[in-house]
């Protein structure tokens, strides 16, 4: 069954000639021929100021810049997430970008007691992660904590499920790595999952 897929490129660096560039175009060449409806968003074309209280947070208006996006994460069934790891989590575009996107209203919503309403279940999401180091290093001497509180305290917290992760170590790898971690990624995009 065909999804709306919603792919966030997470990478700072504008010039769009990156490994995880190339990871994205992979994963949408890979949905689109499987019949898949895919919006794109490049965080790093995006000019916004950050968020600096919690007033702005709560009740402020989004950037301009950040309209589509919002609405383009709105209309999505699934989410496909892709950062380097930089200092053992994102880049602070990339986390500036989110923290505008999950504001209340949009991913959760304030009750006067309890726990706040999820709004965004029904929706699942894949991150995917390019770092320098070896994925297992990240996971068990790191213990992935940047990866953990991405999934934990934003993509858990309004309701997404299932999470997916796919990391890459190493990223430095060879060509022929590289050309797998591709195919990988078109394969993820065929299933739109």
């Amino acid at each position: 069954m065909a999804k709306r897929i919603a792919i966030i490129q997470g990478h700072p660096d504008p010039a769009g000639h990156r490994l995880l560039h190339a990871m994205a175009d992979a994963y949408a060449e890979g949905a689109t021929a499987a019949g898949h409806e895919v919006r794109r968003i490049e965080v790093a074309k995006l000019e916004f100021s950050l968020l600096r209280t919690q007033a702005d947070f709560e009740t402020g208006a989004l950037p301009p810049a950040l309209m589509q996006p919002s609405d383009d994460m709105r209309w999505a069934e699934h989410w496909v997430f892709l950062f380097p790891l930089w200092h053992g989590t994102m880049p602070a575009l990339f986390k500036g970008f989110l923290e505008h996107i999950f504001r209340p209203g949009f991913a959760m919503e304030y009750k006067k007691e309890g726990f706040p309403k999820r709004l965004l279940a029904g929706r699942s999401a894949r991150i995917v992660v390019t770092m320098g180091m070896p994925v297992l290093l990240y996971r068990w001497y790191f213990g992935a904590y940047g990866l953990r509180a991405f999934e934990r305290s934003m993509l858990s917290f309004a309701g997404i499920k299932p999470v997916h992760e796919s990391l890459y170590g190493l990223s430095f790898a060879d060509q022929k790595k590289r050309a797998r971690w591709l195919d990988d990624l078109r394969r993820h995009g065929g299933r739109g999952d």
